[in-house]
């Protein structure tokens, strides 16, 4: 069993070491499924990206804003969730913040990626 609470204040302490400001830890594999912690300090985005067939971001510390390049901008605080839109999308930290990324990678009109 992992302890969500002591990995985020690893990840975040680690992002804050790290010049690109980040560190992330894949916690659970499971067929489809992954489930990832990642940390960012404030200021750091994950550049655009293509979205799983499946997603949702819930932000454990902090508070980030999950930008659609068609459906716009959330903005995200600690202890709220949304589904990441199917479209390629960019997440930008405003705060020091820990999100909890759940995904997955295939579904029944899918193939599983590697």
């Amino acid at each position: 069993m992992d302890d969500l609470t002591a990995l985020a204040r690893e990840h975040l302490d680690k992002a804050r070491m790290e010049s690109h400001g980040r560190s992330a830890h894949l916690f659970l594999h499971d067929g489809p499924l992954r489930q990832s912690l990642i940390a960012l300090v404030a200021g750091t985005e994950l550049d655009e990206h293509n979205a799983p067939p499946a997603a949702s971001l819930q932000v454990l510390h902090g508070h980030v804003r999950l930008v659609g390049r068609e459906s716009g901008d959330w903005e995200l605080i600690a202890g709220q969730m949304q589904a990441i839109p199917h479209e390629r999308h960019a997440l930008r930290a405003v705060e020091d913040s820990v999100i909890l990324l759940t995904a997955v990678t295939a579904t029944r009109d899918c193939e599983l990626e590697p």
